[in-house]
């Protein structure tokens, strides 16, 4: 019951961490935030990985899954600590593009509320296809959308963590009871050896006439 119920809750939580992983890559890809989309990318693989060995009881894949929970939960930390600038760190850099492009979040100039206006530049001397981007009347700055998203994904990683241990411990202990049960089912069925019989040669008795 035990084992059901655990596997259930990780069966669960794994299929909201998939969802929740695509939904964040989706944005992500629009943004053109490749650090994220490479990490994105790795989640969903190992959270697959995990939700294969919950189902069909394979408790190394669980392992793996588990060791990644941890290096995940390190990864949202510091994109928390990036958006809030925290320790020296300052969203405005190109550190989540790999230095390639300039773009932002996507969620900077499509957050809830956010009216998006394209500005031409009046100056002299500039040229006419360069333009800045005003956005306004945003319910809530897209560092928070993204600090709100890695929360959630540490959310679900920690009780995730929990919950992997709980049923690699059933698995573990489901495991030595079989093999436990079973060596006792073959001592008990076992035979006890025969006892050693001497045969001696018998002599034919004769016909009498």
């Amino acid at each position: 019951m035990g084992c059901c119920t655990g596997r259930c809750t990780l069966i669960f939580l794994c299929s909201l961490q998939l969802l929740a992983a695509l939904e964040r890559q989706i944005f992500d890809f629009l943004g053109f935030q490749w650090a994220p989309i490479l990490g994105n990318f790795l989640q969903i693989i190992v959270v697959i990985l995990g939700l294969f060995g919950t189902i069909q009881f394979r408790p190394r894949y669980i392992v793996v899954y588990t060791v990644w929970t941890a290096l995940w939960v390190t990864w949202n930390v510091f994109i928390i600590c990036f958006y809030l600038e925290v320790g020296g760190l300052s969203k405005e850099t190109d550190l989540m593009t790999f230095n390639i492009s300039m773009h932002r979040s996507w969620w900077r100039e499509h957050g809830p509320g956010c009216i998006r206006r394209v500005v031409r530049p009046s100056s002299p001397g500039i040229l006419d296809d360069y333009s800045y981007v005003s956005v306004t009347g945003c319910i809530i700055d897209f560092q928070y959308l993204e600090v709100i998203h890695s929360a959630i994904q540490i959310l679900l990683s920690l009780i995730g963590f929990v919950y992997a241990c709980y049923v690699i411990s059933i698995f573990m202990e489901e495991e030595d009871s079989f093999d436990f049960i079973g060596g006792l089912d073959t001592y008990s069925y076992r035979q006890p050896p025969q006892e050693h019989v001497e045969l001696k040669p018998v002599k034919p008795v004769g016909r009498t006439k």
